[in-house]
Order: structure tokens, then sequence, then C-alpha cells
């Protein structure tokens, strides 16, 4: 009896250690057939089952890591994530080739299981196809008509500029952090073309959204939220950072929904006062057709992208503006003087005066260029077949220009990792332009709030300096370190203005 019973434990033991056997070797060899690459595809790092080149990824520096990826694999590389390939291109020339010869081959968008559960398929950013061209005309036009890119537009951000230099007078020279005043200052721009109107700074549900945005795109660039993209069956059901996102999306949204069904109940359609009014509009105009998404959902979630694409990048570029200043104490001077000559003390600064002022407009777009502010640029998914140079990409592979192989091209710029305003400056101390400054990348998905970012850059920057003088608190030397969410920011700083 006893060799009988041994004898089942046996049989019993084999047979669960060869259902687990036969397990993993299926789920090998799943994986292997459904993850293969595609026949001449781009090559790229060894991957291992799963989780592909998980494990290559530094966490907060992976805008470094392609461009060694480029040097070790060329510079049309893959990697893959998960069940997503991803082809990165590497270096100007190919950027703007491949982005202007497949341009509409390369209008779409991935799917990322975290954005998609947060827009679903609603908005400018999220957009594809017919829908998407009809809500970008729409929104440029708009934003057209109500100044962007003219002068018409100049008094809204010269008001602004007023009430943030009294802010930053009102710190006394005491060492202090200039985010949220950027912040504030830029988002009321964006505010009076969606919402018809500017806030207080001391306006609590103001301050919320904007520390809502900033907090979510932190943490949509985080470890937690990479998680989601990989396992969102998962993810979905474990707390952790990633549910914070929708939290404080929700609550981002909820604003704006707010925002506009106050809109509906005054609603003049003879006297559009903003944006919502104008896309309140045409819904009427568009009842028909029903595939250009507009929709009051719809208006919610572009409001929402209009204002935080017109926030968050702009401030950002502000904020590193700000850093460099202190850090080179002589660019910033010479920058004071061009302001001096040119404007004076008095004088409110104009969009006009920027054809008079060559060394402070080389100054912002070098900070434009080392502040790098989207570091891989926005992902692109090719809507169908496509090849680039020798290698063939399915529809649906999620293609990203490697902006930082741009901006930072050693056969672009001089001295690309030196902040150097002579880069966009000629012989005779006059501007010039550089084909390699993409930091509002290119083609037909190109960054549709750059007028505006143009304006608010020249005119706000250009009035701090007219009013400050920008250093570091006694015994505190200014460190350029960065972190890497959505955004690539500095890390938070504090400096001292000083009134001229």
């Amino acid at each position: 009896t006893l060799s009988v019973m041994n004898l089942l434990h046996l049989y019993e033991w084999i047979d669960i250690k060869g259902v687990f056997i036969f397990s993993c070797v299926f789920l090998l060899l799943s994986d292997y057939i459904r993850n293969k690459a595609p026949k001449n595809f781009p090559p790229g790092p060894w991957s291992l089952p799963f989780i592909g080149d998980l494990h290559h990824i530094e966490n907060g520096r992976i805008h470094l890591q392609f461009s060694q990826f480029a040097e070790k694999y060329g510079k049309i590389f893959s990697l893959r994530i998960l069940g997503s390939r991803i082809v990165v291109l590497d270096g100007y020339k190919l950027v703007k080739e491949v982005y202007l010869t497949h341009d509409d081959s390369l209008a779409g968008r991935p799917i990322l299981p975290l954005f998609y559960d947060i827009v679903g398929d609603k908005g400018l950013v999220a957009a594809t196809g017919y829908k998407w061209k009809q809500q970008r005309r729409f929104a440029l036009s708009t934003l057209r008509n109500f100044g962007v890119g003219k002068k018409s537009l100049e008094p809204s951000i010269s008001l602004e500029c007023c009430i943030l230099n009294e802010a930053v007078s009102n710190e006394q020279g005491r060492p202090f952090d200039p985010r949220s005043l950027l912040s504030n200052a830029v988002a009321n721009v964006i505010c009076v073309l969606v919402f018809g109107h500017r806030f207080e700074y001391s306006d609590n549900g103001f301050q919320s959204l904007l520390k809502n945005i900033n907090e979510a795109v932190y943490l949509q660039g985080g470890f937690c939220a990479q998680l989601y993209n990989m396992f969102p069956r998962l993810m979905r059901q474990v707390p952790g950072p990633h549910q914070k996102i929708f939290t404080l999306w929700r609550e981002v949204i909820d604003f704006v929904r707010e925002k506009v069904n106050a809109h509906r109940v005054d609603y003049d359609p003879s006297n559009p006062r903003d944006y919502i009014d104008c896309f309140l509009r045409e819904m009427e105009n568009l009842k028909g057709d029903t595939a250009a998404g507009f929709d009051v959902e719809d208006l919610c979630f572009c409001t929402l992208d209009l204002f935080g694409a017109g926030t968050e990048t702009t401030s950002t570029t502000l904020y590193w503006g700000l850093l460099y200043m202190v850090k080179y104490s002589e660019i910033q001077a010479k920058v004071q003087e061009e302001i001096d000559r040119v404007v004076g003390g008095s004088r409110q600064l104009s969009l006009s005066d920027k054809e008079n002022m060559p060394y402070t407009n080389a100054v912002i777009h070098e900070i434009q260029r080392i502040g790098n502010i989207i570091p891989m640029n926005v992902a692109r998914a090719t809507v169908e077949d496509i090849k680039i140079g020798k290698y063939s990409i399915p529809k649906g592979t999620i293609v990203t220009g490697n902006l930082t192989s741009v901006l930072f091209d050693e056969s672009e710029w001089e001295t690309p990792h030196r902040f150097n305003p002579g880069h966009f400056l000629d012989a005779e101390g006059q501007f010039r332009r550089r084909d390699a400054f993409l930091p509002f990348s290119l083609g037909k998905r190109v960054c549709l709030g750059e007028q505006l970012a143009r304006m608010e850059l020249f005119i706000i920057f250009s009035s701090l300096l007219q009013r400050f003088t920008f250093s570091s608190p006694a015994g505190v030397e200014p460190s350029l370190d960065f972190k890497l969410g959505a955004t690539h920011a500095p890390q938070p700083y504090e400096l001292c203005a000083v009134p001229r």
C-alpha cells in the first residue's frame, strides 16, 4: 500500500511539474510569437520575455539613454516596452526628413492606457484623423481671431506682466521660488483666451487648478504611470500614485466643466467672448457632423488641452530662464543693457521691440534649446505601413523623433552642451534663425501654442529683467539639476529679485 501511495504521489508531482513546465513554455512561446520583431524592423537592445526592454531603461534619464542607444544601434533604432514597439529617430536631419516626408502617415497618436483612461479620444492631443483635423483647424482659427500672434493680444500679456512684477516686488528681495508666480502669469493669459477672464493670484480655485495640473503632469512621467501603461488591468485595481493622477485630472475637468456650464447660461452666439463661446457656436453649426467631435465633453477636454499645453511648457521655460540668468550673471547684465538701450526703464515692453533686441531674443531661444522642455517629443503613431531608410515600419507603430538629439546635435550646434546665446547671433550680432531649433516639433502635429508661447516668452522674460536683477540667495550655488516628468524641468530652487 505504501509503495502504491508513493507512486501516486510521484505521478501527482510529475503531473504538477509537467503542467508548470508546459505553462511556462506556452507563455514564453506566445510572448515570442506575439512580440516577434516585424521583418526588416530597426535594431535595438536585447529584449527579455514579457517586459521587453524595460530592464534597460533608467527612470528619470531615458532622454539621455536614447542618444546612447543611437550610438550603439544606429540613428533609427527600436525599443520594446511590453507589447509596444517604439521606433526612435536620432539627430536633426533624420527627424526633419522623416517628419516632413511622412507627415500624413505619422499623424496618428499611440493608445497609451493611462492617457486613454483619462481622456479617451477626446480633445486636441488624443484625437486623430478627421476629428483631429476639424478640431485643430477650429482651434487655430479661433485663437488667431482672439489675437494669438497679433498685437491685439499684447494688452492681456502686458497686464499680466504688471501684476507679476508687482508680486515679485512684494517678495522684497527675500529668497523665494518663482515657479508658482510664473505659472500664475502664463496661465492667466490662456484663461483670458479660453474662459474670457483672468483670475486673481489669491483665487483658491485657480491655485488648486494649477497645483493639480502641475502635480498630475509630473506624476504622469513617473514609474507607476509607466507601470500602468504596461499592466493596465492590474494597475486599475491597486492603490498607488497612479490613482492620484485620475483624482487630480477629475478635479481639473470638473473645474473646466463648471466654466463651460456657466458659459452656456449667458452665451450669445452673435457675440462670442472666448474659445468656449466659439466652440458652443460651432456645436450648433455642425450638429449633423458628429464625427467632427463638437460636443460638450470634447469642449471640456479641448479647453483642458489648450490650458494645460499653454501653461506647463511656457512656465517651465521661464523657470529655466530665470535659473540660467542667476547662473550666468554676465549674460543677464547684457540682456538688461540691451533692454535699457532699446526700451528704457519705464516704458512697457512691446512685441515690436523684439526686432531691435537681437541679444535678448537669442538668449530666450537658447533657454528653449538647452531647457529642452519636451525632450522625447510627443509620440506619434503610423496610420499606414511606411519605409524609413532601409527599414519597414508597420501601421500602428509608435514613432518618436528624439528632440534631445535635435537640440543638442553636435553637427548643428557649435557648443551644444553649453549655454551659449551666440548660437542665435551672426557675426554682426544680429539674430539668426537656426534650422535645428525645433522645441515645438514640426509637421502637421507641430505644437498648437507655438505663436502664443513666443509672444509670452519674449514679453514676460524681458519685462522681468527690465524691472529686476536676479541672483542666488547668499551662500547658495545655483544648480542645473533637472527632474523628468511629462516635462524636463529644473529641480525647485529659490532666487532673490532686487528691483533695478
